[in-house]
């Protein structure tokens, strides 16, 4: 019998995986499946080979989309699938999600031709539409004149490289609850993990392909994964191989959807007894569908 092979993606920075995704090796291959690194943007590579292609830690995309989502578009056996990539890594997908009645986020959209304008108080947080890893993403007090003055500077520069910026109200919950992220393989729940907050207000240049994260498991309440189910359901194609709901209460503590992570997404393997058991199981199942 010909072994299955299997390539998880990665980028040039982590050519060998992220640490979490090297969990995947020993349970393929207990499964018989033959699983590589794989560099997305490696010309070398011949996709075609794979049985399946699986995104995993391509981090370096959000300076690179364009070429990415053409790079997806060419791949015969992708997941998630193209399309998925092509809508979940730009973050205007919130807008759907909103236009669909889910707690989103409250979010002011400024697009590369607009004037920059801003709320006059209260913690927010400015980031740009494509992005990972929380990269050239902040937190500012727009009541402060000087912390206002750098939240403006910072959506003008994220304008002036022609990218969408987002300005949202900084849910505070995220500095004692903490965000919860539920992790999700061929729709069926598999673990959680609380998330802690990363913003501090300031406005660190990072230089890494993301920030640094506190992590501990976590079981979701059932408010939380009320919510998660209402947003899987508006996934465009589905089930997919993986998916993660990034939630945070809201003022009122409603679990509000700060992020629908469907593409190149942590998924904690390391953080839950069987995960990369049950993530490799979903990965069999995909071979044979």
């Amino acid at each position: 019998m010909i072994e299955p092979r299997v390539a998880l993606v990665t980028c040039a920075e982590l050519p060998d995986l992220d640490p979490d995704e090297r969990l995947l090796f020993e349970p393929l291959a207990a499964h018989g499946i033959r699983a590589e690194a794989a560099v997305w943007n490696d010309p070398a590579v011949d996709w075609a080979a794979y049985d399946l292609v699986v995104l995993r830690s391509v981090w370096d995309y959000p300076a690179r989309r364009k070429e990415f989502i053409e790079w997806a578009a060419s791949v015969p056996r992708l997941a998630n699938p193209a399309s998925i990539v092509t809508w979940n890594t730009d973050k205007t997908y919130l807008r759907d999600l909103t236009r669909a009645g889910l707690p989103v986020v409250e979010t002011m959209w400024l697009e590369p031709d607009s004037t920059v304008t801003l709320p006059t108080s209260g913690l927010h947080v400015v980031k740009p539409a494509v992005s990972a890893g929380s990269l050239d993403t902040e937190r500012y007090d727009l009541a402060s004149p000087e912390q206002r003055a750098l939240a403006a500077g910072h959506a003008t520069s994220l304008l002036a490289d022609g990218r969408t910026v987002m300005v949202q109200p900084y849910l505070e919950a995220v500095d004692t609850v903490g965000e919860t992220a539920l992790v999700y393989f061929d729709g069926v729940f598999s673990h959680a993990v609380r998330k802690g907050a990363m913003l501090d207000g300031t406005a660190e240049v990072v230089g890494d392909l993301y920030r640094s994260e506190q992590i501990e498991a976590r079981e979701p309440s059932a408010a939380e994964f009320a919510v998660a189910a209402r947003v899987l359901t508006e996934i465009p194609v589905g089930p997919l191989l993986y998916a993660r709901v990034d939630l945070i209460p809201g003022a009122d503590g409603t679990p509000t959807l700060l992020e629908l992570e469907l593409t190149e997404p942590s998924l904690f393997l390391a953080h839950a007894d069987g995960a990369a058991d049950r993530l490799a199981d979903a990965i069999v199942a995909a071979l044979h569908p």
